[in-house]
């Protein structure tokens, strides 16, 4: 149900955006991110957030396994053990957009 209503707030939050014209990938990950992520990691996502590592530059592959299955793709060694993060499939539509706008903001 929470997820649910996580990923019901960030479509809402895409749907009623007061933007003119077409978005970017990177506008679009943007929102994804602010409303999606923000809440275990930091509002910059090169810096840690209170329960999330940082993740600039995570990579499509990273997102998708993480946030869409809830599992690490093979072969890659997690900054943080606690398994903490849910699945959350309900955003699998918008994982290249949230790819564009972590790889735009990589320091």
């Amino acid at each position: 149900m929470r997820h649910t209503a996580i990923g019901l707030i960030a479509l809402l939050a895409l749907a009623c955006s007061d933007t003119r014209g077409p978005q970017t990938a990177v506008q679009r990950g943007e929102r994804i991110y602010r409303s999606a992520c923000t809440t275990c990691h930091a509002l910059d996502p090169n810096e840690a957030g209170v329960l999330g590592p940082a993740i600039a530059g995570a990579s499509l592959e990273l997102l998708e396994a993480k946030v869409v299955r809830g599992e690490y793709p093979p072969g890659y060694t997690p900054e943080r053990t606690t398994k903490q993060m849910p699945a959350l499939p309900h955003l699998k539509d918008y994982i290249a957009d949230l790819a564009a706008y972590l790889d735009s903001v990589k320091r």
